[in-house]
């Protein structure tokens, strides 16, 4: 009897931990399958064989974001077995109509890193640096919503990392004697009440997701993401479910949301002592995560400007700082909640 999660991983790893692409044969279901390219095809199509799965036996590949790492594969798995492709809704138009939703995304990453203060050379720099990846202009991709039901997986909305952010999440119980899973080659008893979660980045086991610079289309990335937080802990309980992240290992979590929101705690201290220290002058994101990291290039000064900026816009909402120029964006301490 093939065991009901298979693990896929991909790469050497990164700070966030190894792809992991997720393979339930019983069910037909693959979730994000990962990173374009021959080398992960191959390993997608290997692992499929190796639970003696047909790959026309898959009909269903799910996607939990946007992002190429884990939605660049989708596409050719999809059409190779002839499955249907699914995503978020607000996030199925980046792979659906790939190459005017890049074109999109680029323009609007832009904006923002202008509005964040980021200096024009940097911006072109970012801008540049973003190359195509190797995935279809068009791609047949379905919608999903919270609350949907695709092959015994609830859709669950987990938006803040990006904004059409989804999870999965699978009762394990009454499936019969499918007692263990298959981790990266590792066979795991498991107890029969336990519940699956699928928690694509929402949840990491030893990084904490980016917020603010992993989707500029969120207007509050970080109250967004919160909510996420909030929900799958009052949700979930760790004591009956697993959650299986994008990266790296299964992960306790209880344990790492805590830890997650701590680390926000002490970020929202850090963004508000900077501020403190540049007053009375305003600062912008830019300048912040400047303060807060050094010197950023590339991919690290989107994530970093648009952090700061997710930080100060919190900053606003609790009445620590106040926005006082839009451009570019500029912030001051409020000295009156001191």
């Amino acid at each position: 009897m093939t065991a009901d999660v298979v693990r896929i991983g991909f790469g050497a790893g990164s700070p966030e931990g190894a792809n992991s692409a997720y393979l339930l044969p019983e069910r037909g279901v693959l979730i994000d399958p990962g990173p374009p390219g021959e080398a992960a095809f191959e390993t997608l199509l290997s692992a499929i064989d190796d639970t003696g799965l047909a790959l026309e036996d898959l009909e269903h590949v799910l996607v939990t974001h946007w992002h190429v790492d884990h939605a660049g594969s989708a596409p050719r798995i999809a059409d190779a077995a002839d499955a249907t492709l699914w995503m978020g809704s607000d996030d199925a138009p980046l792979v659906r109509e790939y190459a005017t939703a890049r074109d999109r995304r680029l323009d609007r990453d832009a904006a923002a890193l202008r509005d964040w203060g980021v200096p024009d050379e940097t911006v072109e720099a970012v801008v540049d640096g973003d190359t195509p990846s190797p995935m279809p202009d068009r791609t047949p991709v379905s919608d999903l919503h919270d609350g949907d039901v695709i092959a015994g997986l609830e859709v669950i909305d987990t938006s803040g990392h990006t904004r059409g952010h989804v999870a999965f999440h699978d009762r394990i119980a009454d499936q019969g004697d499918h007692e263990s899973d298959t981790y990266g080659g590792e066979t795991r008893e498991r107890d029969d009440d336990r519940s699956a979660l699928f928690v694509g980045d929402a949840v990491l086991a030893t990084y904490t997701p980016n917020v603010g610079g992993g989707d500029t289309r969120l207007e509050d990335p970080l109250s967004t993401y919160r909510r996420t937080l909030d929900r799958l802990d009052d949700r979930y309980d760790p004591e009956t479910t697993t959650a299986y992240p994008g990266h790296g290992t299964p992960l306790d979590l209880d344990d790492r949301i805590g830890t997650i929101r701590d680390h926000h705690g002490e970020r929202r201290g850090n963004v508000r002592d900077a501020l403190t220290e540049r007053s009375p002058d305003p600062a912008t994101p830019w300048e912040i995560a400047e303060d807060l990291f050094g010197e950023l290039y590339g991919i690290h000064a989107k994530m970093g400007a648009g952090e700061a900026a997710s930080h100060l816009t919190d900053l606003v909402a609790t009445g620590d700082a106040r926005l006082v120029d839009e451009e570019p964006l500029r912030y001051v301490i409020d000295e009156s909640a001191e």
